[in-house]
């Protein structure tokens, strides 16, 4: 439904307007009624519409100046159409130069009204076709900027439609306790689909600064924005406390608990790469870490006070990586016990936990790596936090941390004795044959009794890309070939192919095919 504002100090006329024509068979709800522009003026700063009938005379502020304001400050998009009787027509022209989009005499014809309010709605789904087609192309050319692989004319491109000022960043947004990596696509998807849609309507004129797709980088579902001092500079805040702000209204709109990762400054948007690999490597930190809501790139990464600092327990640790590396879970229930003895009788607090539990985590990583010199450290660093958090060993547990070290034992053992290549002809039949279920490593791990974390680096190593890349791939190859030789809708499509969420379908499409699935068809027929 196309959302309209009515605004007009006549409180009869607003009422007229409402029951004169059924708003709903035109594809409209009336969102509000304003009695004045200024009232509308503030409505449309926290509100988004489709169209504003306004009166060209009302006190406070004319139809006329709430129109010059919107345009001038961008406040809204939103269409306008302007009333007016006989007498004030010289006004209703001075609303067409101000970029309105027609004008209603009083008293008002439904004919006149209806013939509006459909060219209005042809109009704005032209608007929102040619908003996202250009959202999506100033996204590919950002998204090369923060790979670092941007050319000179992506970096004119995005100077050219963003608000840009010396010093920016690179903010990961997501959610605070992260669904499992291995889930279904589309339900992970629509959370962070939905973060996205928010952010952009909270930024308004920087609404363009939102990034979508770049999930797939750290096999995490997350959105991203290049953030640049103006934002909080306009609104008279430190950046800060405009992220501290924006976390709570974002998180607050979405009713869930979301996480800021925000990168190093750097000087200019040619150097953004810098800022989103740092954000990269804070993620790999902070899931040793104690929670809170923003992350700060030069906070995370200080050393921290001598009062803070605290014992580590090397002796217990190393004797609990020992038993790991053998293999033997007796002897790994017998030195968790014994590591969480003394952390209870040195009285240890979280941080103290934490850094404990820090450097076993590391220790892990390179125990892996030794024994496989092609393994990517930091995928490894990436399956193990994932599998920690999920065990819940650093919330604190003997229990989990147990479980945990037995498991990773286990993969040790795979990494040094399997052969993947028979496992790995069965899960590249497994998706031949069962693409379009709801297909994870960890449930695929469990089918062929092996660990999912070595079977996730195996399969990267083979095939170059991730387990969720490869099934992507794979479902949009074959949702291409449906489009071509079946007159099926591209709705129906998605779901047959795994897609429940058909804008997370038609986003992954573009992604790998750089075009839409409608497009697509269409240029091969």
């Amino acid at each position: 439904m196309l959302k309209v504002l009515l605004v007009d100090d006549e409180v009869f006329i607003a009422q007229g307007l409402e029951v004169l024509i059924n708003w709903q068979e035109e594809g409209y709800e009336i969102a509000a009624v304003c009695q004045n522009g200024k009232e509308a003026l503030e409505y449309l700063r926290e509100n988004r519409v489709d169209l504003v009938i306004a009166d060209v005379m009302m006190p406070e502020m004319t139809g006329l100046e709430l129109l010059e304001t919107v345009k001038r400050e961008r406040i809204s998009d939103a269409s306008f159409v302007i009333l007016s009787g006989y007498g004030e027509f010289a006004f209703a022209q001075q609303a067409l130069r101000y970029g309105c989009m027609d004008y209603l005499l009083k008293p008002i014809e439904r004919d006149d009204l209806l013939a509006i309010l459909r060219r209005s709605s042809s109009a704005s789904q032209d608007a929102r076709m040619g908003q996202r087609y250009e959202q999506e192309y100033l996204t590919r050319r950002l998204i090369s900027l923060l790979y670092g692989m941007g050319t000179a004319e992506d970096l004119e491109y995005v100077r050219s439609h963003l608000r840009l000022s010396p010093g920016v960043r690179y903010v990961e947004i997501e959610l605070a306790a992260e669904a499992d990596a291995d889930g279904d696509e589309g339900e992970l998807a629509l959370p962070r689909n939905q973060i996205y849609a928010n952010c952009r309507q909270l930024l308004q004129g920087d609404a363009g600064h939102c990034v979508l797709e770049l999930s797939h980088a750290r096999q995490s579902y997350a959105m991203g924005l290049v953030y640049c001092g103006t934002m909080a500079e306009e609104r008279g805040v430190t950046d800060a406390l405009f992220l501290q702000q924006l976390h709570r209204q974002l998180g607050v709109s979405v009713q869930r608990e979301l996480r800021f990762i925000v990168g190093r400054r750097v000087a200019d948007i040619a150097d953004i790469a810098q800022s989103y690999e740092s954000v990269g490597t804070m993620r790999n930190l902070i899931a040793f870490r104690s929670q809170k809501p923003v992350y700060w790139y030069e906070h995370e990464l200080q050393e921290p006070p001598e009062e803070e600092r605290t014992v580590l327990l090397r002796r217990e640790l190393d004797a609990l990586i020992e038993a790991i590396e053998r293999g033997d879970h007796g002897l790994i229930e017998e030195r968790v016990q014994a590591l969480f003895a003394q952390m209870q009788l040195r009285g240890m607090k979280r941080r103290g936990i934490n850094v404990n539990f820090n450097y076993l985590l590391f220790r892990l990583v390179h125990l892996a790596s030794s024994l496989d010199s092609e393994a990517d450290q930091e995928e490894i660093l990436h399956l193990i936090s994932a599998s920690s958090v999920e065990q819940g060993f650093l919330r604190g547990s003997s229990r989990h941390l147990a479980r945990f070290a037995c498991d990773y034992a286990d993969y040790l053992t795979q990494l040094r004795h399997s052969e993947p290549s028979g496992i790995l002809r069965d899960i590249e039949r497994e998706i031949r044959e069962n693409y379009a279920e709801n297909l994870t490593l960890q449930d695929l791990g469990r089918k062929y009794y092996i660990n999912s974390s070595y079977l996730g680096q195996v399969f990267r190593k083979a095939y170059g890309q991730s387990f969720k890349n490869y099934l992507a791939l794979h479902r949009v190859n074959e949702a291409a070939k449906l489009l071509l030789h079946t007159d099926k809708k591209v709705g129906d499509i998605a779901e047959e192919v795994g897609y429940h969420d058909i804008n997370y379908f038609i986003s992954k499409f573009i992604e790998i095919k750089g075009c839409t699935p409608s497009r697509y068809r269409k240029s091969r027929q």
